[in-house]
């Protein structure tokens, strides 16, 4: 029986873009603010994993291999042939699994503060998400502390400081421990060497959730693939949305 279809944001015309989320997250919370830029050059379509966004829980343990597949699936859907791909976190192992298991589909591939494997300092931390996940009090701090970078969080005002702690403590989507088992298992190293497009690799350097040694690893697995810094945390959407946007749409025009 065919997997259900994917929710999904899609906007503007154009060539294809297909975007990979991260983990606990969903296309618009880590894509969103990027959206309008995005569509006015490209036909984006962003799907939603399975208890993401507009996607329902499904029971069971997803991996790379299933996420990438019914990526590729929406973008058919959608009537994308060919794409750019891009991916954040979690969702940049699963755009480097699609440019894997669908070599022909893959115009080029944008890797942000992504995922690439054998850490077991993040994989240490994604079981410590997933044990919390019911306990927001304990929760939020953590993810204060290891997910937003140390240059905006210092420069926050105390009100606001606070209000983003509660917003922390928000209940976490069905998905949220699966997504981060996921994360906690997923290695796309050997997968590198054979990617043979255009690759931009954004580097997050204040990232303290996926350290920007994951990042150097893909950076320095594909062949000719080239690095870009970014002073920021896990969230550059949050934190350098104007430096992430002239980055990635350089990337795309180019």
């Amino acid at each position: 029986m065919s997997a259900t279809p994917l929710a999904r944001i899609v906007q503007g015309s154009g060539p294809g873009l297909l975007l990979a989320h991260g983990a606990g997250g969903s296309a618009r919370d880590n894509w969103g603010p990027l959206l309008p830029d995005l569509a006015a050059h490209r036909t984006v379509v962003a799907p939603d994993y399975p208890g993401s966004g507009d996607s329902p829980y499904e029971p069971g343990e997803p991996s790379l291999d299933e996420l990438a597949d019914r990526l590729v699936a929406a973008a058919d859907e959608e009537g994308l042939d060919a794409f750019d791909l891009a991916g954040y976190s979690l969702g940049a192992a699963v755009a480097v699994r699609i440019a894997a298991r669908h070599p022909g589909r893959v115009r080029s591939l944008l890797l942000l503060a992504g995922v690439t494997g054998g850490s077991a300092r993040m994989r240490t931390l994604a079981e410590l998400f997933v044990d919390l996940a019911d306990r927001p009090d304990d929760l939020a701090p953590l993810m204060l502390s290891v997910a937003i970078g140390r240059s905006w969080l210092d420069e926050l005002p105390a009100e606001q400081l606070r209000g983003l702690r509660e917003h922390l403590k928000s209940p976490v989507p069905e998905g949220f421990r699966q997504q981060f088992r996921l994360v906690a298992r997923a290695d796309v190293r050997a997968e590198l060497a054979a990617i043979a497009v255009p690759t931009l690799v954004v580097s997050t350097t204040e990232d303290m959730l996926v350290a920007p040694s994951q990042h150097r690893l893909a950076a320095e697995g594909i062949p000719g693939a080239r690095l870009a810094e970014l002073t920021s945390g896990h969230l550059p959407v949050v934190e350098a949305l104007p430096e992430l946007r002239d980055l990635v749409l350089e990337f795309l025009k180019g």
